[in-house]
């Protein structure tokens, strides 16, 4: 298999005049939306980070994750994630593939800027498509807490696609 790497910038990503974000190369787009978990990294207003695997959808344009009903230390809108969120909006976003065959190495890095969703059409648009990907999301009242929503910024994938 031959090496293919990718280094998106936004310049190539946006439309330089109407900033309408471009279409990712298929198999790139394929390989984001087929996967299961990404891991989200937030930091605060310290710039402490934080790490944590999410489950997430991609409309082409914005990622989306839920704050679901999975055992939680702290009340939900308390989560780190959140608060980190809150006080720096900038996040990053890795989806990666690895394999003992080292041919089939892979990670797509998202870097964006993220927000809190309660409610909503984009809020509700989210659910369905969360719900339609993750069975597990139909008996959880995910359309009752926040969502992620990431905002694309920045795209580089690396690897065999």
């Amino acid at each position: 298999m031959e090496d293919r790497r990718w280094r998106i910038d936004p310049s190539s990503i946006f439309h330089p005049l109407s900033s309408i974000l471009m279409p990712l190369d298929r198999n790139i787009e394929a390989f984001i939306r087929s996967a299961r978990v990404a891991h989200l990294a937030t930091a605060d207003k310290h710039r402490q980070p934080h790490v944590v695997p999410i489950c997430f959808v991609f409309d082409g344009k914005n990622f989306y994750s839920p704050i679901d009903d999975k055992p939680k230390r702290v009340a939900p809108r308390q989560l780190k994630r959140l608060r980190n969120i809150r006080e720096n909006p900038r996040v990053a976003l890795v989806i990666d593939r690895y394999a003992e065959d080292w041919r089939r190495l892979a990670y797509v890095l998202i870097r964006g800027s993220a927000k809190i969703l309660t409610k909503g059409k984009l809020h509700a648009q989210a659910v369905r498509r969360l719900r339609r990907k993750y069975r597990q999301y139909h008996r959880m009242a995910i359309d009752q807490r926040p969502l992620i929503v990431i905002t694309t910024l920045r795209i580089t994938a690396w690897g065999n696609f």
